[in-house]
């Protein structure tokens, strides 16, 4: 869907890693790249090229070929913490700045391998690895195993076990009988579920300003104790309790008894794709209906079950969905999207009490310690408004990054407020509509 929206050279579909190359493990260049060797050799889908025939991508699988690699040198020259000539020890400083650097232009899909790799070299040993992936190919879990593969053949230089799935046995698997109408039943879902949702899930407050959107972060310690009591009362998951909360403050702001949230589902849950080397993740649709107003509490299995029904039909040939919103009238990866797209990208998602002040006045203090910040703005981009969930020191972040005729800056932060009390609120009594 991003390449039909934004084109195959989409700079943004990226996800940029860096690697300290473990102590055990040798750190010449040659033996660390016989590694990089050894991994795009196991992985087909590093080898896959993307090109558009008739107006579809095709994947392309090279059985041989060449990927060239950066080598950086790191300066070990000056003393820590000294400003921008300072040393770098290890060369982590530099490999943050060097993944900046491959990201920075776009990929072309349909000539290079789905990632760039680069070598920061400390005192003529590799102590980093770079590798900046293409979105288009590989997901966040499969970014992860083809790092977590490239650790042991550093440290090992084989490895026994046989590879997962690859993305092209992801497209064969698709054009299963059971697959195309498992695939059919979830676009059915979406234009079904589509057609519930408002014109807008926030309205237009003024004029826009500049930049259009605006991203402004709180970064919450009482929130974060919140969730989880919030999660360890009514047994539910933490990203529950913040679908529910997204969406009472959203049907708040607009007075809308239907809400639409935009969620990432893994699609990892079937037979053999939990270790599959593909890009999986794909949008899910959870529709909350809020037209009788339930308190908070009543709220959370009601949202765990649109949820589960979202999850269950996010699995879906992106071409297919566009015909069938075109065919009912509605959008589809074209212009902005109306809706919220709440993004939850913590890296743990517990909800482990242990060692935290709980008791509610101890909360509600914390409150006082919670920041606001805008972070950047932008000119362009897909969402109206995107909330992201992400790990703080001692905190969660709450990030919302907003069109700013929906939620000018002031408005950005009274939003994300309004959220932290709810979810705080909602930790200690019941919350009644309206909520707020």
């Amino acid at each position: 869907m991003a390449i039909e929206r934004h084109g195959p050279g989409y700079v943004m579909i990226t996800m940029r890693r860096t690697m300290s190359v473990p102590h055990r493990a040798s750190a010449d260049t040659a033996g660390v790249l016989r590694s990089v060797g050894a991994l795009i050799g196991r992985h087909s889908s590093l080898r896959t090229r993307l090109r558009l025939v008739d107006g579809e991508p095709r994947q392309v699988v090279a059985d041989r070929g060449e990927l060239p690699v950066l080598l950086v040198h790191a300066d070990t020259g000056s003393d820590p913490g000294t400003g921008p000539g300072a040393a770098d020890h290890d060369g982590a400083a530099l490999a943050g700045t060097v993944a900046e650097r491959l990201a920075d232009h776009q990929f072309d899909h349909a000539l290079e391998w789905p990632q760039r790799v680069a070598l920061v070299l400390v005192d003529g040993l590799v102590r980093q690895v770079v590798v900046v992936f293409s979105h288009t190919t590989v997901d966040f879990q499969a970014a992860e195993m083809v790092l977590r593969d490239l650790r042991l053949l550093l440290l090992r230089g084989t490895i026994a076990t046989p590879a997962g799935l690859q993305s092209t046995d992801i497209a064969r698997r698709e054009q299963e009988a059971d697959q195309r109408r498992r695939a059919q039943r979830a676009v059915t879902h979406w234009v079904d579920s589509f057609g519930r949702l408002p014109a807008d899930t926030l309205p237009r407050l003024g004029p826009p300003r500049e930049p259009r959107w605006e991203r402004g972060l709180l970064t919450s310690p009482a929130a974060d104790t919140a969730i989880r009591l919030v999660a360890d009362r009514h047994r539910v998951t933490s990203s529950t309790v913040l679908l529910a909360a997204t969406s009472v403050i959203a049907a708040a702001w607009s007075g809308n008894d239907v809400v639409g949230i935009h969620t990432m589902a893994n699609n990892r849950a079937m037979d053999g794709y939990r270790d599959a080397i593909a890009k999986l993740n794909q949008l899910g649709l959870v529709v909350v209906d809020l037209a009788d107003r339930p308190d908070f509490a009543d709220l959370l299995p009601r949202v765990w079950r649109a949820a589960l029904d979202a999850y269950r039909h996010a699995y879906y040939d992106p071409i297919r969905l566009g015909e069938a919103f075109r065919a009912a009238g509605y959008p589809y990866a074209v212009g902005v999207n109306p809706h919220v797209y709440l993004n939850d990208i913590r890296l743990s998602t517990d909800i482990d009490l242990f060692g935290r002040a709980t008791d509610e006045t101890e909360v509600r203090a914390a409150l006082g310690r919670s920041s606001f910040a805008l972070t950047h703005g932008l000119d362009t981009f897909t969402w109206r408004t995107r909330i992201e969930i992400v790990d703080r020191p001692g905190a969660v972040g709450l990030a919302l990054t907003a069109d700013t005729a929906h939620l000018p800056p002031e408005e950005i932060e009274r939003f994300l407020r309004d959220l932290e009390h709810l979810l705080v609120n909602a930790a200690f009594k019941t919350v009644p509509w309206p909520w707020r």
